[in-house]
């Protein structure tokens, strides 16, 4: 490697209002590397990331790429200077091919035709070089989450970049994809590229990288190499403190049955299958994990058990209570409904269905449960909600713990313990959890845990969705599996075998 860094940050500050996200950072990337950067959420890891991907500007400090200071101004500066992004939620098109998304706004000038064939050519030399399996003319809503993953990958590569930011990049895939992605990584590495990693999965991180940097409150407290430290030593750097691995948790001793579905069906506008035949149960005090990758039906599953979408055919019964969305037309009213019945839901897409990022902590407390808040002569009591809310921060260690901060500005996993909060005070007899800690870092997930623990062990039936299998086995008693909107197989917690649970997202036979 050469002793001349691809990247180095020297005194990089950035604020937001009263929040310092990046305090005096000084970091060295060494060019021909695979770099690690890990931290709490909040810590800085993604605004210093924006920051040299020219999405914010530092308030202060420097920027050096090859030794030579640089102003990066906007993402057009950055991808001219080498430097490509893979972002946590993909920035593709899914209605577009792969070829059409590789030339959006790479491509200009009256005559496209000639540029669609050289740059098919290219993509299909790049692909095969790369070993990255990606079709020029496939759509982007035909391919898996790796597939889609690996157009992005092949996106910045046909770009020409050579510094290449990845931002919790195995979220939503499989064991099996996830080994992929990391050869793919070697061999971008191999041809002198420098890689930038930001994961909360600690074992990626020691398997992939080689230097490994440590965020925390916004200010760099440990630079290593990888082969010289180990998940719990890299934890106690992130959070301050020892963090609990393996959580305690009861026996597990279910009660009454409180979900049960059967024959579930749900047809999208398209007349495709969403969910096909869906038919389990969850009972009172047991957490049930459905284990898959992301688009597999898990969604539509939580948003027809929690009141937003209606089935096409199937019964869901609540504490032996057939739900009532039978005489609906349309799933108006029904969240309300059940959240009156006691179900609770956290969605596994926060922004889009969980909160309001523009309204305050507070109103993001009430949101839905307005009905049940504190009230004097009919009239929302903001002094005693205020009050709560300030209650709740505290107990799930939110920060900034200021319920009149606009919910935006909070990180990513903060504003994940409030919609938790939310749910978890309405002490609910059912609730439904879309992956709760995607995205969060170690310490949050901790929190996160004990509190899913805690519900289970006073009685609560909770329905997991993750794709997260580390996350199954530390929470679940039993599991089932879905790919492709089906019920592929189901293990008890004490079965758990990620090799064959691997194979059942993939909906291949295990």
């Amino acid at each position: 490697m050469s002793p001349t860094p691809a990247v180095e940050f020297r005194q990089v500050c950035k604020r937001f209002g009263s929040v310092q996200a990046n305090a005096d950072v000084n970091l060295r990337i060494a060019k021909g590397s695979i770099h690690g950067l890990v931290g709490e959420n909040g810590a800085g890891k993604s605004t210093l990331m924006s920051i040299l991907y020219g999405y914010y500007r530092a308030d202060s400090g420097s920027i050096l790429l090859d030794g030579q200071t640089q102003q990066i101004r906007s993402s057009q500066d950055a991808i001219r200077l080498g430097i490509g992004m893979v972002h946590q939620h993909f920035m593709l098109v899914d209605q577009l091919s792969v070829l059409d998304n590789v030339m959006l706004g790479a491509a200009g000038g009256f005559r496209l035709a000639p540029q669609r064939v050289q740059v098919a050519a290219r993509l299909r030399e790049l692909a095969a070089l790369y070993q990255l399996e990606v079709d020029p003319d496939a759509l982007i809503q035909d391919l898996s989450v790796g597939a889609q993953q690996r157009v992005e990958i092949l996106k910045q590569i046909y770009l020409a970049a050579h510094i290449l930011i990845l931002d919790e990049p195995t979220a939503v895939l499989t064991p099996q994809e996830t080994h992929s992605l990391f050869t793919v990584l070697r061999r971008f590495q191999a041809q002198g590229k420098t890689i930038i990693l930001i994961s909360h999965k600690l074992q990626e991180i020691l398997a992939i990288t080689d230097q490994v940097s440590v965020l925390r409150g916004g200010r760099v407290v440990a630079e290593m190499a990888t082969a010289d430290t180990n998940a719990e030593a890299l934890a106690t750097l992130m959070v301050g403190r020892p963090v609990q691995q393996h959580l305690p948790r009861a026996a597990w001793n279910p009660g009454q049955v409180m979900l049960q579905v059967s024959g579930l069906h749900v047809h999208n506008a398209a007349h495709r299958a969403l969910l096909k035949d869906v038919q389990f149960q969850v009972r009172a005090g047991e957490i049930v994990a459905i284990a898959g990758v992301s688009g597999n039906g898990q969604s539509e599953l939580l948003e027809v058990l929690s009141g937003m979408r209606l089935p096409d055919q199937g019964t869901i019964k609540m504490a032996g209570q057939e739900l009532p969305y039978r005489q609906r037309r349309d799933a108006d009213g029904l969240p309300a409904h059940y959240r009156r019945l006691g179900i609770a839901h956290v969605p596994e897409d926060r922004l889009q269905h969980g909160v309001i990022k523009d309204f305050s902590v507070l109103l993001n407390a009430m949101l839905g449960y307005q009905e049940k808040a504190e009230k004097v002569f009919g009239l929302l009591d903001f002094k005693a909600i205020a009050q709560r809310c300030a209650r709740l921060l505290t107990l799930f260690a939110v920060r900034p713990a200021d319920p009149t901060l606009r919910l935006g500005l909070l990180s990513g996993g903060n504003q994940q313990k409030v919609v938790l909060a939310r749910e978890i005070d309405a002490q609910p007899k059912l609730l439904l959890v879309g992956q709760p800690t995607r995205g969060v870092d170690i310490g949050t997930i901790e929190s996160i845990h004990t509190q899913l623990l805690t519900l289970r062990d006073a009685g609560v039936a909770i329905l997991l969705v993750s794709a997260e299998l580390e996350e199954v086995r530390s929470l679940a008693d039993r599991i089932l599996v879905m790919a492709d909107g089906r019920i592929t197989g189901e293990l008890a917690a004490a079965d758990f075998d990620a090799t064959r649970i691997g194979l059942l997202m993939a909906g291949a036979d295990a």
